[in-house]
């Protein structure tokens, strides 16, 4: 099976404050003209990042075989390159080409979101430490990324054989390449999800831009992700997609550098999609005779209701039940099922519906043989 996650954003210069009153530099998507390469960074968040307690990942770990969950699946995180030497990753990276390096830093940030292992007093973790990546480079070292060369790049880590592929860039404009890419991933079994919108570019704009697609989100059979802040919201004037199927924390989360062992902080899609590309792998870890579509099927039938369902690890590890997604809007590639906002919410809104209804039985129910327990005692 391939899950496909993609993303794109511009660089950030500003430090915000992360959880525990640490100042974070912002890790950049792409550099700037004349930029150096991004360096390590000496600030260490020790406290439980927010993102982290919203996901519930103390949870989940306890149910998904402790935080080195996702045992066995290989992540292909498509981006700029992972520094494969980052302490958190250690032994767990295997490159294709030149992508062990990364000038750049997103792609070693993203992958850290997905598979960071913990260390020390360090409370910051990924989603899946148990997995392993794949580190696939469809940009070039400054993070400029094209439709052909990000084609190429799920093609490599679909031909890799990577069970989750995390793609970072998203595009304005696709293209018949890149289309076919997504489908030949899907071919293999694949799930593919995209980000439904860029990470954010630099300085916020007087007004946003209208909603539009992006791309391969809005390629047929691609579930789409899009990203919140600490208070479920998003930033204003951030670009809107026309639709989104999951939603999960993007905004304002803390992660890794591609060197040392300090954090960064960051902020977009691309970062939400790695939080679903974890989830992912922690269902294929804990049920490994799923495919792609009942992957998605899950990922959006446990999530909480919203107006962008919310993406639930916990649900969707241990929930017995079996999921159905609504049918595809575009057609399904591959198998993977593609929602739409509206049919993500009704799917998630029935859901929360059951389960309120069957509450209310149950109730109903031990009420009814109370009354009659004490008729028959009064009758004795």
């Amino acid at each position: 099976m391939t899950l496909v996650l993609t993303a794109l954003g511009g660089p950030a210069s500003a430090a915000p404050l992360a959880d525990g009153g640490v100042n974070l530099p912002v890790i950049p998507s792409a550099l700037a003209a004349g930029a150096s390469c991004t360096a390590g960074s000496s600030a260490v968040a020790k406290a439980v990042p927010w993102e982290q307690r919203s996901l519930g990942l103390a949870r989940v770990w306890r149910t998904a075989g402790g935080s080195a969950g996702g045992a066995g699946v290989t992540v292909a995180v498509v981006d700029t390159g992972v520094a494969a030497q980052t302490p958190a990753l250690a032994g767990r990276v295997t490159a294709v080409g030149a992508a062990d390096g990364d000038c750049v830093g997103h792609g070693t940030f993203v992958a850290g979101l997905i598979a960071a292992a913990p260390s020390g007093q360090v409370r910051f973790a990924g989603v899946a430490s148990g997995v392993h990546v794949l580190a696939v480079r469809c940009t070039d070292t400054r993070g400029a990324a094209t439709a052909a060369s990000l084609a190429a790049g799920i093609r490599s880590a679909a031909q890799a054989g990577a069970e989750v592929i995390v793609v970072s860039p998203a595009l304005a404009q696709g293209s018949a390449d890149l289309t076919a890419a997504v489908a030949y991933a899907a071919k293999r079994d694949a799930l593919l999800v995209a980000a439904a919108a860029p990470d954010p570019a630099g300085a916020a704009t007087a007004s946003p831009p209208p909603p539009r697609d992006y791309w391969p989100a809005s390629d047929s059979g691609v579930l789409s992700v899009l990203d919140l802040d600490a208070k479920g919201s998003r930033p204003a004037n951030a670009p809107s997609p026309l639709r989104a199927d999951l939603s999960a924390p993007g905004d304002g989360v803390v992660g890794i550098g591609p060197s040392g062992k300090g954090h960064y902080i960051g902020s977009g899609a691309s970062l939400a999609a790695a939080y679903v590309a974890g989830t992912a792998a922690l269902v294929r870890g804990a049920h490994p005779d799923l495919t792609a579509a009942q992957t998605a099927a899950r990922l959006v039938g446990t999530a909480y209701p919203a107006d962008v369902p919310r993406v639930d690890p916990y649900g969707a590890v241990s929930s017995v039940r079996d999921v159905v997604a609504s049918p595809a809007r575009g057609g399904a590639v591959g198998g993977a099922v593609r929602l739409d906002t509206e049919s993500s919410a009704t799917v998630a809104s029935h859901r929360a519906l059951v389960l309120a209804s069957v509450e209310v039985a149950v109730g109903l129910g031990v009420a009814w043989v109370g009354a009659v327990f004490r008729l028959r005692r009064r009758g004795g």
